[in-house]
């Protein structure tokens, strides 16, 4: 089975979301879904919500790992670096 680790990106609310799964399309249309009582995040936040960034992965161990990590400061620092899920730069100290 193949899992995935993938970044959204709602420019309405300025917010990236992450997350993994077993089916990158359903989940993605899921989070867009208001009717869909389990997306806690994407609910509150307005959508639309964008897919902007996925991996894939053979085991859901892996994937868990790595969404953990892009979750921690230094994931937020990579995906910042690499522009994935800004819509406007980081604010100034």
């Amino acid at each position: 089975m193949t899992y995935w680790v993938y970044v959204l990106f709602s420019e309405a609310a300025d917010r990236r979301y992450i997350g993994q799964t077993d089916d990158l399309n359903r989940r993605v249309d899921e989070h867009n879904d208001p009717s869909h009582n389990s997306m806690k995040f994407t609910s509150k936040h307005p959508g639309p919500w964008v897919l902007v960034h996925s991996e894939q992965f053979e085991t859901r161990s892996e994937a868990m790992r790595r969404e953990k990590r892009l979750k921690s400061g230094q994931g937020r620092a990579w995906l910042d670096s690499k522009g994935i899920g800004r819509a406007s730069p980081p604010k100034a100290d």
